[in-house]
């Protein structure tokens, strides 16, 4: 939550140390006004260092027994939290009058705001009467609510200063687009906020009045979601201290990431006796996948050493690709029964080894790593190595690198 700290605050507090009466009251009034101009240069100090400075002055005041002092800082708690809105802040406490008249000025900003709305929706109601005669006042109030619901959707054109255009029909929708996002249950933290930002957006209203069903406010509520996961994913993976249960966790769901190949991940993943795979995905021909996950930055040795001056994969790799070709072993063998339990086809089975990153061995040029291990790849049966980067680059690209945030 960000603490307001600003002039308003700052005459208030001045009010209530001229309030208290009680000496150690004062002082701690005192010591957020300390806090307040403690800083370097002359900015006011906030954060929640402030408020709590403001709860200690306010339980003085309560042991003190001055309850007018205790409500005047709960006040000022409230504001710098955000409870109270500025406008009613100030007027609440005359912070820039010497009488006890209210603000003519915000009297007068109400009124006008309260007029101009009502010449706006009798100017429209007009319009609307002069086309359709024959309306119902029924019809008239519908229509005239739907054009206040419009309003939050203002445009102001840049080739025409000071004037101003309600985009009809662009609440109604941002409404289809939210209940479209809850029907089809697409993981977004605010579907409202979701769908009106979306609808805001004139080429995303374009998009949207030429698709009948709405299809592309879900994709671009998916491809939103899927970016945030690849964001996520890359920041585990450039983590140093990160764990394979990390990893795994970023990964888990999201077959997606590993292309268009698969439609799927197996709910069983302790297929074999002794073995369980990483994450089990499903390939449209209804074929296993196994992705064996090892450490990123953390990987304990290198991805790659110098040999007879090429680089080639280090231990580390070949370790985790004998890892992977156990599984393929154990799969093969237990083909029949596989098949029958779980109804998985395992015997076109493949693996994937996802291992390393780049970044962990910076004296190598990344193109030379991944080029090492592309070499590799094609001398090995069922079973392909990939640096957790290129998997996410990879990635990117099929969604776009501009509609991915970047970690760094």
């Amino acid at each position: 939550m960000e603490i307001r700290v600003d002039f308003a605050l700052e005459q208030q507090l001045d009010a209530v140390r001229k309030e208290a009466a009680d000496g150690d009251v004062r002082a701690a009034v005192d010591a957020v006004f300390g806090h307040m101009h403690g800083g370097r240069g002359r900015g006011r100090r906030g954060g929640k260092a402030l408020v709590d400075l403001l709860a200690q002055a306010r339980s003085r005041a309560a042991s003190a027994g001055e309850w007018q002092v205790v409500r005047l800082l709960q006040d000022s708690v409230d504001y710098a939290e955000g409870r109270i809105l500025k406008p009613e802040f100030e007027e609440r406490y005359r912070l820039y009058l010497d009488g006890a008249e209210r603000s003519w000025l915000l009297r007068d900003l109400v009124g006008m705001t309260l007029w101009g709305g009502g010449q706006f929706l009798t100017g429209k109601g007009k319009e609307f009467l002069a086309e359709r005669p024959d309306a119902t006042p029924a019809e008239l109030l519908d229509y005239l609510r739907s054009l206040g619901e419009d309003g939050r959707f203002v445009e102001a054109p840049a080739d025409r200063p000071g004037r101003y255009r309600i985009p009809r029909g662009r609440a109604e929708w941002a409404l289809h687009i939210e209940q479209v996002i809850r029907r089809e249950r697409i993981e977004v933290a605010d579907p409202e906020a979701e769908a009106r930002r979306i609808a805001a957006s004139p080429e995303a209203l374009a998009l949207l009045a030429a698709d009948r069903d709405g299809r592309l406010a879900l994709r671009a509520a998916e491809l939103q979601r899927r970016a945030a996961q690849l964001a996520a994913l890359r920041t585990v993976a450039e983590d140093p201290v990160a764990l394979e249960a990390d990893l795994q966790r970023a990964l888990e769901g999201q077959h997606w990431i590993f292309g268009g190949r698969f439609v799927g991940e197996a709910v069983q993943r302790r297929l074999v006796s002794g073995d369980e795979v990483d994450i089990p995905l499903i390939r449209g021909d209804g074929s296993l996948h196994v992705v064996e996950l090892k450490r990123s930055m953390g990987l304990r040795g290198p991805l790659v050493k110098r040999h007879r001056g090429a680089w080639v994969p280090a231990a580390e790799v070949h370790d985790a690709v004998g890892q992977a070709v156990n599984y393929l072993v154990g799969l093969d063998e237990n083909r029949e029964r596989l098949r029958a339990d779980f109804g998985i086809e395992t015997r076109r089975a493949s693996a994937l080894v996802l291992i390393g990153h780049p970044g962990a061995q910076p004296e190598v040029p990344e193109r030379e790593i991944h080029e090492a291990l592309r070499t590799f790849n094609t001398h090995v049966n069922r079973v392909e190595v990939l640096t957790y980067k290129e998997l996410i680059d990879n990635a990117e690209r099929s969604l776009g690198a501009a509609a991915v945030p970047r970690s760094r």
